[in-house]
């Protein structure tokens, strides 16, 4: 298992009672480690700075106790922004009718790299409409996968931010 499947697995069922979930837990950086973890509310409104701190409150402390990460790193908390990662299979339901980015472990139809509108999940396989055509890619090979920030995205965002003033 991954260091970073170990930090989520320790972090998540506290972020959760908090009333978030963990979007997608990552470790860069060899010289200053860097911890980044990408959170949201589990209602689906927009994450605040507000929101932010809190989770940073109670991942820190977690960390502080089981100390994963040998050394010194630093702790970034955030949220998975307009043009987010789809690292969960319900990202693609979400979504759907969104565009996204989407990369392979191995090639799918001689390809590696699709863009194209998401059409939600099939079973254990993500559907793309891509050039007039939908393809089917299986979520086991999927390597990394995102929204392009378009018009239409950033409509949906400032629609569900004025939701949650009213």
């Amino acid at each position: 298992m991954s260091l970073t499947t170990q930090i989520e697995q320790l972090i998540s069922p506290s972020i959760e009672a908090l009333g978030y979930e963990v979007v997608r837990v990552s470790l860069a950086g060899s010289t200053r480690k860097v911890l980044q973890i990408m959170a949201e509310p589990t209602e689906q409104r927009v994450m605040s700075v507000e929101d932010c701190a809190r989770v940073s409150r109670a991942i820190s402390a977690i960390l502080d106790v089981e100390d994963p990460i040998s050394g010194a790193y630093s702790l970034e908390v955030s949220s998975p922004g307009i043009d987010r990662p789809l690292t969960r299979p319900k990202d693609y339901d979400r979504y759907a009718g969104h565009e996204a980015k989407i990369e392979t472990n191995e090639p799918v139809d001689g390809r590696k790299r699709f863009k194209g509108v998401l059409k939600g999940l099939a079973g254990e396989a993500v559907k793309l409409e891509s050039d007039g055509e939908v393809i089917s890619l299986p979520l086991t090979e999927i390597a990394k996968a995102k929204l392009v920030l378009t018009d239409a995205l950033i409509k949906a965002h400032q629609a569900a931010e004025e939701a949650e003033l009213t």
